[in-house]
């Protein structure tokens, strides 16, 4: 059989490619933007390189496909539900040409009356896939809060928790859901491919129903915390968003989003799960456990932010090379081993910090997220291991290369695009911030932060070679 699988560095994406991989009755294609984003098991894939909005691409990366997973999102873009409709009109016509037996599309729970902008566009999604029924299959699996370590959902959560032992809360605290565990989204994907069942269908998946006020007393509780909720008729759904932007890892445009569906409950409206699987979901318990256990031991697959942010197409050589400030610091670095310099860089962020000033970083990040940008808590999914297209607080990593490079571009909001080099070269550290600004306002920015740039800068690699001899990779 041969599958072709979309959104592939996504958080869900991610994880079902390892399952997939594991599935040797099976031919795997991943469509990406940027196959260097794939670090792993290439050899096991075929990659195509494109976009649903690119019906070229499309074409070869359906063609002779039995089977084809549908995770495209356009969350972050202002306007994500016409690019939503557009790529999977795209997608389907694309498909039904290249004689594509089944779509396999992951959806959001909840009904098309009530439910907001975003779980609207997810719907809608689902019925243009669905739309020709005599041409293709179409699977629709349906999942509300998915619970497991790195997605937004249990991180908001864990943050909350974590960071407040009274919380005024709105409203929607008491509205329900029905979570499911991540790794039994991934068994109900798997499982579609051989669902022997020849039209549309759709299954809404979930364990047990709970609130969310239940689900953050619960998972207060698995973590030894004593927590209190006290629910109040005023807090709008703009404070509430501000709220979460500023005490968990996602930004506001995505809390935003977030609050607005959690005015509508997002519970299973049909039975299909169970008529047609052979899955008992975990409960929320044994889910929360297992997330927790995977943070603790750096062993996150996948997080929400790995797909998000429009970095893979710019050009980041060419962009470099235009940029007009460059603060660049050189160090010797003969009597070490390069290595350790390259594994020392690497643990650079989260909660490992900045290697001085952190609290310039942590200022910086404050004003980042007040502005709905994604701040320095949203950390990194792993201490001291990066790939491309990881989130490191306000950076994303877009070029990695073993013991040599790795360059890091600016999420943040400011006034221009800013990138993060390190370079081991000749025996020599080579750290590099780049900076473009957008007119007068983004010179004017970098000139007022001169000064804390020269601080932080040297101050940096410094820390960075100290660290490499004397082997200290964490706090």
């Amino acid at each position: 059989m041969k599958v072709l699988l979309t959104g592939a560095n996504g958080y869900i994406g991610r994880r079902l490619k390892h399952k997939l991989l594991e599935d040797k009755s099976i031919d795997l294609r991943v469509m990406v933007r940027n196959k260097s984003s794939l670090s792993s098991n290439l050899a096991n894939i075929e990659i195509v390189e494109g976009s649903t909005f690119d019906i070229d691409s499309l074409k070869n990366a359906l063609n002779g496909v039995d089977v084809a997973y549908y995770l495209v999102h356009s969350l972050t873009s202002k306007d994500y539900e016409q690019k939503d409709r557009l790529s999977a009109q795209n997608f389907l016509q694309i498909a039904i040409a290249c004689g594509v037996k089944r779509v396999i599309y992951l959806g959001g729970l909840g009904q098309k009356e009530t439910a907001s902008t975003h779980l609207k566009s997810r719907i809608e999604t689902g019925e243009i896939l669905s739309s020709n029924p005599e041409d293709i299959q179409t699977i629709w699996f349906r999942a509300g809060v998915i619970i497991g370590s790195g997605s937004a959902s249990f991180e908001i959560i864990r943050n909350i928790i974590q960071k407040l032992p009274i919380m005024i809360t709105p409203k929607w605290v008491e509205t329900l859901a029905q979570p499911i565990g991540v790794d039994d989204v991934i068994e109900y994907l798997h499982q579609g491919l051989y669902l022997s069942y020849d039209k549309n269908l759709v299954v809404d998946i979930g364990a047990q129903q709970m609130s969310y006020r239940d689900m953050m007393l619960k998972t207060a509780q698995i973590m030894g915390l004593k927590r209190y909720l006290f629910p109040v008729p005023f807090l709008s759904p703009k404070i509430s968003s501000y709220w979460l932007a500023i005490f968990t890892p996602v930004p506001y445009n995505i809390a935003s989003s977030l609050i607005d569906g959690l005015k509508s409950e997002v519970i299973v409206q049909n039975q299909n799960a169970i008529k047609y699987f052979n899955i008992v979901p975990k409960s929320f318990n044994d889910a929360v456990v297992q997330a927790l256990h995977e943070i603790e031991a750096n062993q996150v697959l996948s997080r929400w932010s790995d797909s998000f942010g429009d970095v893979w197409e710019k050009d980041h050589v060419k962009d470099i090379a235009n940029a007009v400030f460059v603060d660049r610091q050189v160090r010797d670095i003969s009597h070490v081993d390069s290595s350790k310099i390259f594994e020392s860089f690497m643990c650079i962020g989260g909660e490992n910090g900045w290697f001085g000033y952190d609290f310039l970083w942590e200022i910086r990040g404050f004003i980042d997220k007040l502005f709905g940008g994604y701040g320095t808590n949203r950390g990194r999914r792993d201490s001291c291991s990066l790939r491309i297209g990881d989130g490191v607080d306000f950076w994303k990593v877009v070029d990695v290369v073993q013991n040599r490079r790795l360059l890091l571009y600016a999420q943040m909001k400011l006034p221009g695009k800013a990138w993060l080099e390190f370079i081991i070269e000749d025996n020599k550290l080579i750290q590099s911030a780049y900076f473009y600004p957008n007119g007068i306002i983004g010179r004017l920015y970098w000139y007022a932060l001169t000064p804390a740039h020269f601080l932080i800068f040297s101050n940096m690699i410094d820390n960075i070679i100290k660290r490499s001899n004397s082997n200290l990779q964490k706090k």
